[in-house]
């Protein structure tokens, strides 16, 4: 696979579908914070976002998508003057998966929420943005349309299997936002996701995750980025935020955390397949990125904090 799919299928991402918003008139919805990341498609109409601790509301028009990426309490509305209600007055009392607000017919949307049942969700969402705005005439937005058509037409025929085709148009909708985020010439983050867009560094980056057990050295990573060593080393800091090797350690220990917490593999076969000629090497370096001994791991839940960033800065 490559790097993105990667990532994302070591935090195995779980979509719920969320009620559409259909609303009229005047209005305003608060909404609570989400848990993991937010996604929300603009099918007909426009609105006003605003997020907590961003100084600007953002203008959503029809067919734009947005990501919200942190835990923030949001509102949206058709004028953000407007006093809001909370959102639980009309999504408590929705009916066909559909919330109606003053009536509907100048507003809809419909969306869904990611959860990452993987654990150290910091690695995605710690680099992104808190909202995360792709407008309908972005280039190659082609396949994000296709989907939003498809999902508003499952959500609203109620077809047999509709709920889990919405569910899977929702997972490839992700994909393809962020791909339209990082290259977006707005996107100007650090860290591996953005590294992905630069053609040399992304090439080293897909070699380490094809083979992490591999004895890579500076070198031959250079090599594959097609480089010279000084000049990888520098380009590779600067666009991820850690330095080749170090990534290379934490890629393997997020990947035996995995497998630590959801197989019954001993220590010192999963140290042997990432590279680690010893139980003891491996051990240190465990502790030293993920905050505990394998065996601590393996037993109990993460320190909280202990992969912020593991994969670069933001």
């Amino acid at each position: 696979m490559d790097p993105l799919s990667d990532v994302l299928a070591l935090l195995k991402p779980r979509s719920y579908v969320s009620a559409g918003l259909d609303a009229g008139g005047a209005w305003a919805i608060d909404f609570p914070p989400p848990d993991g990341i937010k996604f929300n498609a603009v099918i007909s109409g426009a609105c006003w976002l605003s997020v907590d601790g961003v100084a600007e509301a953002v203008r959503l028009e029809e067919s734009d998508c947005f990501l919200l990426t942190s835990r923030r309490a949001f509102r949206l509305a058709s004028d953000p003057a407007l006093e809001a209600i909370p959102s639980d007055a009309i999504y408590s009392i929705a009916r066909d998966g559909i919330a109606t607000c003053n009536g509907g017919g100048d507003f809809f949307l419909i969306g869904s929420r990611f959860s990452f049942s993987g654990g150290n969700s910091d690695i995605l969402l710690g680099i992104l943005p808190p909202i995360v705005h792709v407008k309908r005439d972005s280039d190659h937005a082609t396949v994000l349309r296709w989907c939003l058509d498809r999902m508003t037409r499952e959500l609203r025929d109620q077809q047999p299997g509709g709920f889990l085709m919405a569910e899977h148009f929702a997972h490839v909708m992700l994909m393809q936002v962020l791909r339209l985020h990082i290259a977006s010439p707005n996107a100007r983050g650090v860290g591996w996701l953005f590294a992905l867009t630069d053609r040399r560094i992304g090439a080293a980056i897909g070699a380490l995750h094809a083979d992490p057990a591999r004895k890579w050295t500076l070198q031959s990573l250079a090599e594959r980025a097609s480089m010279s060593r000084s000049s990888f080393a520098l380009h590779f800091k600067e666009k991820v935020g850690l330095a080749p090797m170090d990534y290379l350690t934490r890629w393997r220990m997020l990947l035996a955390g995995d497998r630590l917490t959801n197989s019954a593999e001993a220590i010192a076969g999963v140290a042997l397949s990432l590279g680690y000629e010893s139980e003891s090497a491996f051990s240190t370096a465990f502790k030293r990125v993920m905050g505990c001994s394998p065996r601590q791991y393996g037993r109990a839940q993460p320190p909280a904090g202990a992969m912020r960033d593991s994969l670069g800065a933001q």
